[in-house]
């Protein structure tokens, strides 16, 4: 791939970043890819195959009933295929998306071809109340649901493989080099099926790499550079991320990028706590995003709870030979109980044994597993801990997941979930809340008293200000003042009140931080030690 440089003009016959692709790669399939699978051609390519699969499920329909072929359900029949194009369109299955749904695209399609089969129905009822239209329209509305789900899930399934594997994809700039700017793009990076290809960012001032680590892709510009660097990149798609620069800047980017016809999204403010139930809805002509709380407690998960352990029994019923099989075999070829029990936290914080079926040798630390109080920096749950014990059974079963089955019997007793978060490791658990990642230790309590000041959030300056610094406080021993600035503590960026709170969750009293604060447009780091809590 080429480099681009900023403030460069591609040469005449240079291939573009988004141009350029595996020279294995026949070229017939990457047109054909491109053609069919995005853009414009996606929309005609989704509506051809709704429609003739919806022509299908009429002549399916037709030759399994030829009774009905001399009534007036023939005629009223051949509605059934526009009349669903038609629902398919208001309901917006033929707008593009960046991340496609399965489950809620094919709820969608029952929806819309049971509307039609009503309506058709009813309206048989009225115009020709002798007719016997409904066994007839019946089988179409069954046919054309399992034609065009199956469909729709192979041109899903199409156009996921042809993104992962390179063949389309759309040329994606990034707007704020920060630190939401860089999890954007490793995000992107991570999952190719979204089909947002990186090339790069556009800042005014794009903060240090050490306060973005996943930032990968160069800085192509300042903002105002956008039209350029587009048509250096080819680029077709803009995020939105969160800039040095004021939000009254991004509407003429905004305008820009409408008027040239790239995509625009946008990663909103508070993003941390907007879920998938979300809601976008408008106040005289002012959009406002609502909210919805997840309830863990609420009737919903009750419902999910108890679905949960009805499955995981009929599941162990069904399974039972197999459980048997591998319980037999792992008695047999080694030493010790069948099972493994590890200790994990689960909902509230309630402490429970999880069953696995052993899978290793029995060592001096028994069938518990070794006992961690403390986790050092930089490791992960999960893989082969400590000296390789695993048998023969054990590392089959681990492959297959196998050993993972005995778990069917937590689900029954409520401890865990057939879908939902894995529960943890003590040990891991008390690392990811000393770190500021779902709680906080005694005498880490993410508080301002321990710089003596009151934040407040800054817009121009994209970071928590300063006010009130009290005299005598650690924020005045250490060189702040009121109306400074800090966009930066303890080596982490700072852009929201949040960054600022779950960074002073890390530290407790006593300790020195590095804090970058900017004053007067000028950025200054300074040591500051964290004092007591006023209570003490």
């Amino acid at each position: 791939m080429k480099t681009i440089t900023p403030g460069r003009r591609s040469l005449v016959g240079e291939p573009r970043p988004s141009e350029v692709r595996d020279s294995s790669t026949p070229a017939f399939r990457v047109r054909l890819a491109r053609l069919l699978l995005q853009g414009r051609g996606w929309t005609v390519t989704r509506f051809a195959v709704d429609a003739t699969f919806l022509v299908l499920a009429v002549q399916a329909a037709r030759y399994g009933a030829p009774d009905a072929l001399g009534t007036d359900g023939q005629a009223l029949v051949w509605l059934f295929p526009p009349l669903a194009l038609l629902v398919f369109a208001l309901r917006l299955m033929y707008r593009g998306e960046i991340q496609v749904r399965v489950v809620d695209g094919l709820g969608t399609i029952v929806a819309a071809t049971s509307l039609v089969a009503a309506l058709l129905i009813a309206f048989s009822a009225f115009t020709t109340p002798n007719a016997d239209t409904a066994p007839l329209i019946a089988r179409a509305w069954v046919f054309a649901t399992l034609y065009v789900s199956g469909a729709r899930l192979m041109l899903a399934w199409g156009q996921r493989h042809a993104r992962v594997s390179g063949l389309i994809g759309k040329p994606t700039l990034i707007i704020g080099a920060g630190r939401i700017g860089a999890q954007v793009e490793r995000r992107l990076r991570e999952q190719p099926e979204l089909g947002l290809r990186p090339l790069g960012y556009l800042d005014a001032d794009p903060p240090p790499t050490e306060m973005a680590p996943d930032r990968l892709a160069p800085i192509l510009g300042h903002p105002s550079d956008l039209a350029r660097v587009a048509d250096e990149t080819g680029a077709r798609h803009v995020v939105l991320g969160f800039t040095s620069s004021p939000d009254s800047l991004l509407m003429p980017l905004v305008r820009e990028c409408e008027a040239r016809r790239l995509e625009v999204s946008l990663v909103p403010r508070l993003f941390e706590s907007v879920n998938v139930r979300v809601n976008l809805e408008h106040i005289g002509g002012l959009p406002l995003f609502a909210l919805r709380a997840v309830d863990p407690k609420g009737w919903q998960f009750a419902i999910k709870h108890g679905l949960d352990r009805i499955a995981a029994g009929g599941a162990l019923l069904l399974l039972s030979p197999l459980l048997l099989a591998v319980a037999a075999a792992v008695r047999a070829t080694s030493p010790g109980p069948v099972f493994f029990r590890q200790r994990r936290i689960g909902r509230d914080g309630r402490n429970f044994s999880m069953l696995k079926f052993r899978s290793m040798r029995i060592d001096t630390e028994g069938d518990h597993g070794p006992e961690v109080s403390e986790v050092k920096p930089g490791l992960a749950p999960g893989g082969v801990e400590g000296a390789d014990r695993r048998t023969a059974v054990g590392t089959f079963i681990r492959s297959t997941s196998l050993d993972e089955l005995p778990q069917l019997l937590n689900v029954v007793a409520g401890q865990m979930s057939l879908v939902g978060p894995r529960p943890e490791r003590p040990e891991f658990v008390k690392v990811a809340r000393r770190g500021g990642h779902g709680g906080s230790d005694p005498g880490r309590v993410a508080v301002s008293a321990y710089l003596g000041s009151i934040p407040s959030y800054d817009d121009d300056n994209k970071g928590v200000k300063l006010s009130g610094v009290r005299e005598g406080s650690p924020a005045e021993e250490g060189g702040l003042k009121g109306g400074d600035v800090i966009v930066g503590f303890g080596g982490k960026p700072v852009a929201t009140i949040y960054d600022y709170t779950e960074s002073l969750g890390r530290y407790k009293p006593g300790d020195t931080v590095d804090v970058v604060v900017k004053r007067d447009g000028t950025e200054t780091k300074l040591k500051v030690t964290l004092g007591k809590k006023p209570s003490e």
